[in-house]
């Protein structure tokens, strides 16, 4: 396997050391093979919103093996995902599922295109919407962590029709719509970007996206593969109250097996065949465990105050951290919405990827290694955010608090 893994950022090369490798996992904790244990806040980068082989979603899968684990036809599950997506999200009236957030957005785009019959596309900079050619460019997430200009690989002529701009910038939005009018069919933006850190989006920024793509006749995308039903039950666009025209899903939406999904507004979707002229289709789309456990998962969240319990210690957890750093003498700046969290060593404030590029990677790396030896699992990058579980108790937070301080310390002194 390259690096010896199965994606590029769980070799630690931007952190040293040796990855661990997992044995075991329950609730909020990890075990490697050597039996050590982690209080994880990586959580299988996103998706485990109630922590490790929670015991309804592990049943849910078990009742759906037992009946067969894929069919290559409809089944009930499906249904029943759906009907629940599309109320909680209303502006998603139809929804197709797939099998991955790259799958998603892929065909989103591929909707917009054909919707607006335009071929260039907008995205911002250290978003990052999958590994498709389409946005490799100034991406973040692994790319930004493995310090890659992009990719190779990459056709010249496809990079062209994707146009980029800072996070949070309006009027570079603006300009670049301008400067390309009639050419743009979409916008596609991580909602709160969660891709190189954590940067939450200014008051004006999200609505200004939706006034601009409608004056401009670009559809406006959603990546919530992320933030969707993490910080809050209708995703970002509930929280800020702005209304995609297409919105991608994945992570939670399956529980922590392999899943993803796109939809939006019904005349768009109608596109997609078999209905309309746009292909897209997927040997496992809808696999049944996939859909139990995306069940399972978002239903056990609509209980009273979740959503409030986990965005309390999650601010609880950034509150302690920062408090360490200034402690410690450690520049540092970091925010939190829902369940996401992030901290870069940079006195911010951090508006955009190139602040987030200020941060001391270095002091990060030493960070990392430091939190590992005292038992807590980090994103081993400086360019990704963290999560926490409704399986993090408060206990749980203020022993990370604890060995974080101690970490920092480590971190400083080296």
């Amino acid at each position: 396997m390259p690096g010896g893994v199965s994606s590029p950022v769980r070799a630690f090369r931007a952190v040293g050391g040796t990855p661990f490798f997992v044995a075991t996992a329950s609730g909020a904790r990890i075990t490697d093979a050597d039996g050590r244990s982690y209080l994880d806040y990586v959580l299988s980068w996103g998706p485990l919103l109630h922590g490790h082989n929670h015991p309804a979603v592990r049943s849910a899968i078990e009742r759906a093996a037992a009946k067969g684990w894929t069919y290559g036809a409809p089944c009930e599950a499906e249904v029943e995902l759906a009907e629940l997506v599309t109320r909680l999200m209303p502006a998603v009236e139809m929804v197709r599922f797939v099998n991955s957030g790259t799958e998603a957005t892929m065909a989103a785009i591929r909707v917009a295109r054909a919707a607006t019959r335009r071929d260039k596309i907008l995205k911002f900079e250290g978003c990052y919407h999958g590994h498709a050619d389409s946005f490799l460019v100034k991406a973040g997430s692994g790319v930004a962590t493995l310090g890659l200009p992009d990719s190779p690989g990459v056709p010249a002529a496809l990079a062209a029709l994707t146009l980029t701009a800072p996070f949070n910038d309006l009027a570079a939005v603006e300009a670049a719509l301008e400067r390309h009018e009639g050419e743009v069919g979409a916008v596609i933006v991580e909602p709160v970007a969660a891709n190189c850190g954590l940067i939450v989006p200014e008051a004006t920024f999200l609505p200004g996206l939706r006034s601009l793509c409608d004056r401009h006749g670009a559809l406006l995308v959603f990546d919530e593969v992320i933030t969707g039903f993490r910080v809050a039950r209708g995703g970002a666009q509930e929280r800020f109250g702005v209304t995609p025209d297409l919105t991608t899903l994945g992570k939670v939406l399956g529980g922590g097996l392999p899943v993803g999904a796109y939809g939006g507004r019904r005349d768009l979707m109608k596109l997609v065949a078999p209905e309309g002229p746009v292909y897209q289709a997927g040997t496992l789309s809808g696999n049944p465990l996939a859909m139990a456990a995306g069940l399972a998962t978002i239903q056990l969240a609509q209980a009273p105050g979740f959503y409030e319990t986990l965005e309390r210690r999650t601010g609880k957890l950034l509150t302690g951290l920062l408090e360490a750093a200034k402690r410690h003498g450690v520049p540092a700046s970091g925010g939190c919405i829902g369940s996401l969290w992030g901290m870069a060593f940079t006195p911010g404030p951090v508006r955009r990827f190139s602040d987030m590029q200020k941060s001391d990677t270095k002091l990060f790396a030493r960070f990392h290694r430091a939190a590992l030896e005292r038992g807590v699992f980090l994103a081993p990058s400086a360019f990704e955010a963290g999560f926490v579980s409704a399986a993090h108790t408060d206990q749980d937070i203020d022993e990370t608090i604890r060995h974080l301080d101690s970490a920092l310390g480590t971190a400083r002194a080296g």
